[in-house]
């Protein structure tokens, strides 16, 4: 008998003061079920100046990179570090990719709500000042000198809380991070006085360029999220931070393009892709959402462009393969099991576009993103309903439906469709 796991999303509480408005965050809004994984996440004790005194928590994938990227993911309040790396997809990109992730445990408290980043002291919000900002260029010094990362590579995201954080990181430390893609946050300076109210474009540039005065390099690039129906961080916070990169980066505040890479997104570049803006239509205080990080590890540079060998893919519970009937080449064919061969309609190709590609041109694609939706080839044409996540756990989940490839039986003809994920062997595949 199928068992179902659902995803749990919960929905930001309305407060009422400045502070705890900007600061508040669930963990467990963000919305991926957990996955097992080859590498695992590591506690470092000693890694250097620590005057934040928070931990750090380590994701070292299998394969790593020649001079592997870091990526600094970073929980909102109330939030662990270990449930972050656990709910979101940097730690799945990272075994895809290479780079290493680091994980800091935030521990300040406000207004009843613990587990904060500082990002309202004085000292983390000016250039070697102290606390939690200090902390973190720490522990990237480590990764740096222990595992030989690219200084060059280093880049912070986070939620909430994290998002802030982030933005601070890319202020005060920008000859350190290199970008950064906050999800649901707020612009560098809004928790000092006056607060977030309105200011111009220049101020709030000012507000960056004080954080670390005399500094004439390089400014980070800036990705920043927001759902409009955000009740927790106000939706014009997103305008507001675009405000302020765009003036710290010299470009104009009008965008030089506009698109919606899928339903319900929109997204803004400014200048020559220095500051983008994604304004996610509906979406409350539960970002980031399935299939939104690879952007962020794309916008970064470290998405690997090679693809991986083609070869077949072999269900767990039927030692079957992956198959389209006949050899055929139509689109809408629905894809089965059946033994294992050699011939091209069983070999398939992950590209770094998230892809299962077959005889070069046709890609694994959902028809649907419900239960039941079935799985076909199509011509590839870029959308989320071909983009795939291959787990280390061997689940393969659709990253527009979060939904995994299932096969509805173990005999040969047995049809692949879009199911819940439960972690039966119906669900997990070996690449061979």
């Amino acid at each position: 008998m199928r068992r179902h796991q659902p995803v749990p999303i919960g929905a930001g509480t309305v407060i009422s003061t400045v502070v705890v408005v900007l600061i508040t965050v669930l963990a467990g809004l963000v919305a991926l079920a957990p996955q097992a994984r080859a590498a695992t996440l590591t506690q470092i004790g000693d890694f250097g100046a620590n005057p934040g005194n928070i931990q750090m928590h380590l994701y070292v994938p299998d394969t790593v990179a020649s001079r592997p990227g870091i990526v600094v993911a970073m929980h909102g309040c109330n939030g662990r570090a270990v449930d972050f790396h656990r709910q979101t997809e940097f730690a799945s990109l990272a075994d895809r990719h290479g780079f290493i992730v680091i994980y800091p445990q935030a521990n300040k408290s406000a207004n009843g709500l613990s587990n904060c980043f500082d990002v309202w002291s004085p000292e983390a919000l000016r250039h070697g000042g102290g606390s939690d900002p200090v902390s973190i260029v720490s522990m990237v010094n480590y990764v740096v000198q222990r595992h030989n990362a690219d200084p060059a590579k280093v880049f912070a995201t986070g939620f909430s809380s994290g998002a802030m954080e982030t933005v601070n990181l890319l202020a005060t430390y920008p000859d350190v991070f290199k970008a950064g893609a906050p999800f649901a946050g707020v612009p560098y300076g809004c928790l000092g006085p006056p607060g977030c109210g309105d200011r111009t474009a220049r101020q709030w540039g000012d507000l960056v360029r004080n954080a670390y005065p005399g500094y004439t390099g390089a400014r980070p690039r800036l990705m920043t999220w927001h759902g409009t129906a955000d009740d927790v961080l106000n939706f014009s916070m997103l305008q507001k931070q675009v405000d302020q990169w765009t003036d710290v980066h010299g470009v104009s505040q009008t965008p030089t393009s506009t698109t919606s890479p899928q339903s319900g997104w929109t997204r803004r570049v400014y200048g020559s892709g220095q500051v983008e803006a994604y304004t996610i239509t509906g979406a409350g205080h539960n970002l980031p959402h399935p299939g939104m990080a690879v952007h962020a590890i794309r916008f970064f540079g470290l998405e690997t462009s090679a693809p991986n060998p083609g070869g077949q893919i072999r269900g767990v519970a039927s030692g079957r393969c992956v198959d389209v009937p006949n050899a055929s080449t139509t689109d809408g064919t629905q894809v089965q099991l059946w033994d294992c061969h050699s011939n091209p309609n069983q070999q398939w190709t992950s590209t770094s576009a998230q892809e299962l590609r077959v005889y070069g041109n046709k890609c694994l694609d959902a028809a649907g993103t419900g239960n039941g939706a079935r799985v076909q080839i199509y011509s590839c044409w870029g959308g989320a309903n071909q983009k795939w996540r291959v787990n280390a756990d061997g689940t393969i989940v659709g990253v527009q439906s979060g939904l995994c490839l299932d096969a509805t039986g173990t005999g040969n003809g047995a049809r692949l469709q879009l199911y819940s994920c439960w972690g039966g062997n119906n669900q997990r595949w070996t690449r061979v």
